[in-house]
């Protein structure tokens, strides 16, 4: 919505933004990077939706009315721009601690030390790519700065990444600026995070950990560039909290996933990167919001049809109130990741079942009572879409989300099987799976080919004996 208001502004069609009480501080941010840090407001005191409604009215009649008729009224005040530093201009001069010092003050980092982003620091980066160092990949939201490959470079090196990482880098900054992950809505108030998943032979080049704690922080090239995500959210999109990043509590940055291709090929199935459309073999990345995650410990049994009953429970329970993604404007977009130890994949392959088999199974089975599906989008959501037969009807559902009127019937929290995304990793010897619940539409997974400089071999060479 403000989006069309700065449009309106610029255009010199005055308007009144409605801004609940703790998203002013949002509103100013996104305003900057619009490009109207001007654009007048109405102040809607509390949050609506925890108000009566004569709160709700009262605070309306005595405020918010009474603002609105003075944005439409008066022009607004003039705004004061903020000019930036170049990318090659020297932001700060001084040692390590006076750097971070000076970085932490302004917002620059997340809390933590940094590594400080010198001229020679980024021209070694800048090695591991062919691109120029001014190439635009595109305009990030809210900020509405340029993504260049120089400014990868720097929060590369922030991040204490080396510097053959930086293809990497290049293809996660691709995928964030692409259109359908969806980058704006990285600070909105249910704070979910983005996992960052890599297949390929990059994975082994690097020394990516894949195997026992495939997830835990401590392997400098999965944390590292996990690090570099955020910092890049921060420093070039312009997330920054208690102001355009409204998560109400947040996740913790991940550090990369790389999947286990010695197990997927052994056992006969395709990697991860093959469903956001690649080829086995290819350096890829791909990266999805998650609102939550959860451990399915001992997942015991010696056949899919014993396993595979728990994963399901799993993935329908983690649906709740993300119902929201299967139907109205966003209906169709719940991605949801599990992401299996190798056992357990092993363990389903031997039984002839290939991946789509076991997708195939997931979706039969994570599946809740229709009545169930209607009261949380109704009761609980405050959905004006929630009856399934009217949905059905319009054609904005899939016709088996209504087979029957039967108000106990089982139905299908996705729309289809392909939807459910698997990788496998983590410690070999664990029958244990993570389920990652999809943030929808707001994070939609995006896939990238990592681009390797022309002299990648000999580059890596030199880095190992660097």
């Amino acid at each position: 919505m403000l989006r069309a208001s700065a449009a309106c502004e610029a255009a010199g069609i005055p308007t009144a933004s409605l801004v609940c009480e703790g998203f002013v501080k949002q509103f100013a941010a996104t305003s900057v990077g619009l490009g109207v840090p001007n654009i007048p407001h109405a102040l809607m005191p509390g949050h609506p939706s925890a108000q009566s409604e004569e709160e709700r009215r009262r605070n309306i009649l005595e405020t918010t009315v009474e603002q609105v008729i003075s944005n439409l009224t008066r022009a607004p005040a003039a705004a004061n721009a903020q000019a930036e530093p170049a990318a090659r201009d020297i932001f700060f001069v001084g040692g390590f601690q006076a750097v971070n010092r000076h970085f932490y003050e302004h917002g620059l980092n997340d809390g933590l030390p940094i590594v400080p982003p010198t001229r020679l620091a980024v021209e070694a980066f800048l090695r591991f790519t062919d691109r120029d160092p001014d190439q635009v990949l595109g305009v990030i939201l809210p900020d509405s700065r340029a993504a260049t490959i120089w400014s990868i470079a720097v929060n590369g090196v922030m991040a204490g990444c080396r510097p053959e990482y930086m293809p990497i880098l290049v293809a996660l900054v691709e995928a964030m600026v692409d259109h359908e992950y969806g980058v704006e809505h990285s600070g909105n108030t249910g704070g979910g995070e983005t996992l960052i998943l890599l297949n390929g032979p990059i994975v082994k080049q690097l020394g990516f950990n894949y195997t026992q704690g495939a997830l835990r922080d401590g392997f400098l090239p999965n944390t590292s560039v996990g690090r570099f995500w955020r910092l890049y959210l921060r420093n070039v999109a312009g997330f920054l909290l208690h102001q355009s990043d409204k998560a109400t509590y947040g996740d913790t940055w991940r550090v990369v996933l790389a999947e286990n291709e010695d197990v997927i090929s052994r056992i006969g199935w395709e990697p991860a990167s093959v469903e956001s459309g690649f080829a086995a073999g290819d350096n890829t990345v791909t990266i999805a919001r998650y609102l939550s995650g959860i451990t399915l410990a001992s997942v015991s049994g010696t056949e899919p049809a014993k396993m595979l009953p728990y994963l399901a429970d799993a993935l329908a329970k983690q649906a709740s109130w993300k119902l929201t993604f299967t139907v109205g404007p966003h209906g169709g977009t719940l991605r949801p990741r599990l992401v299996l130890s190798p056992i357990i994949a092993e363990t389903i392959a031997k039984a002839g079942w290939s991946k789509l088999d076991v997708k195939r199974f997931l979706f039969e089975h994570a599946r809740i009572p229709a009545f169930e599906f209607e009261r949380m989008l109704r009761d609980w959501t405050d959905r004006p879409t929630w009856n399934l037969a009217e949905e059905v009807q319009r054609e904005r559902l899939p016709k088996l989300f209504h087979e029957s009127d039967d108000p106990g019937r089982l139905v299908p929290v996705f729309w289809k099987p392909e939807d459910i995304l698997i990788a496998v990793a983590g410690d070999p010897l664990r029958t244990n799976a993570y389920a990652f619940a999809s943030n929808g539409a707001v994070g939609f997974p995006v896939g990238k080919r990592i681009e390797l400089p022309r002299e990648w071999d000999r580059l890596l060479g030199e880095s190992a004996q660097a």
